[in-house]
């Protein structure tokens, strides 16, 4: 057995081991923030109710808050011990609600208030990225007055537009010329103030899920996704079921070392804490993998990717949700960086 698999069957074990000394009444009553308001809504929607589902199924006292129909300062009032975080997007994943948690004393689960912050801002995370070392394709924030060809100059063709602080691929152009820049930045726009382009690497697209925190965090088995007509969309990724999604990945065992050190080191540098996400591209000229993006608030949906990755691990998407939920136990109020 390779050391990547020992160590992969060494969390799933922990994980095995921890669960079974949970007393699921020490959990108290358990909050699945869901829905919220933004374009992600209708996934969160569908990762919450998975993990209220399976709360419940392994007997914790769990129930539903959809921040984006009630006030979201209404959490006060529910008397919740803790809260698990289904939220996606902005007002979930970017340090807003983190933020009110802590006020409140409530712990939750997933990374603090500054390492959601950073990680929701496509521009702020590769700031802190490229001052740590780390390997992510070239970009520029886009403004209305852009010189377009001087972006093309700068970032080569094809390249990806996007706004900065949404996921799911929401608002993401591929472009291939300059004439097609103006559209592409009006869509983004209609979205975020802020608007990404950055060089688009043409190759294998990865995804290295995250658990942990600081020395102690570890990265889980890659996963290799293939989409239809090379197209990771938003309805690919959520919807389609003619997506593939490889794990093993069928690479070397030295690459797929490769790319989970640098998710791990993306993970670190941003103070992420309990689980993330990361996205990578392999550049099939150079073999070199570049990091995307980070996900401090991992989807659970029945396409998700975490539960796949934990699955290969030895763990299931139950007992992930309640060693998720558990990892509160250890944080009281505002001890959540």
């Amino acid at each position: 057995m390779s050391n990547q698999n020992m160590h992969m069957h060494s969390w799933g074990e922990r994980v095995k081991s921890d669960l079974a000394h949970l007393d699921v009444k020490s959990l108290g009553r358990v909050g699945v923030l869901l829905g919220g308001r933004s374009g992600e809504r209708e996934i969160s929607l569908m990762s919450g109710n998975g993990v209220l589902e399976a709360l419940l199924s392994r007997g914790v006292d769990a129930h539903p808050f959809d921040p984006g129909l009630r006030c979201p300062t209404e959490i006060a009032n529910e008397k919740f011990d803790r809260v698990f975080i289904s939220l996606h997007g902005r007002y979930g994943e970017d340090g807003t609600i983190q933020g009110l948690l802590e006020l409140l004393g409530l712990p939750y689960t997933g990374s603090g208030v500054l390492a959601s912050a950073l990680a929701i801002d496509k521009i702020a995370t590769k700031l802190v990225w490229l001052s740590s070392g780390l390997s992510t394709p070239e970009f520029e924030e886009l403004k209305v007055d852009s010189d377009w060809n001087a972006v093309v100059k700068h970032l080569g063709l094809p390249l990806i537009v996007k706004p900065a602080h949404e996921g799911s691929s929401l608002g993401l152009t591929k472009v291939k010329s300059a004439e097609e820049l103006p559209a592409a930045y009006k869509l983004a726009a209609g979205m975020d103030k802020k608007v990404i382009a950055e060089t688009c690497i043409v190759g294998d697209e990865l995804t290295c899920p995250l658990v942990g925190f600081g020395a102690n965090a570890e990265a889980l088995p890659v996963i290799k996704i293939i989409p239809p007509e090379a197209n990771y969309d938003f309805h690919n990724k959520y919807f389609s079921d003619e997506t593939k999604y490889l794990c093993p990945t069928g690479l070397t065992p030295e690459v797929n070392k490769e790319v989970q050190e640098l998710a791990l080191a993306a993970y670190r540098a941003l103070g992420c804490k309990t689980w993330g996400r990361a996205d990578v591209m392999l550049d099939q000229k150079t073999g070199k993998p570049y990091l995307l993006e980070m996900n401090t608030s991992p989807g659970m949906t029945s396409h998700s990717l975490v539960p796949m990755a934990a699955k290969a691990a030895g763990v299931e998407y139950s007992e992930l949700v309640l060693w998720v939920i558990s990892q509160t136990l250890h944080s009281k109020g505002a001890t959540q960086v």
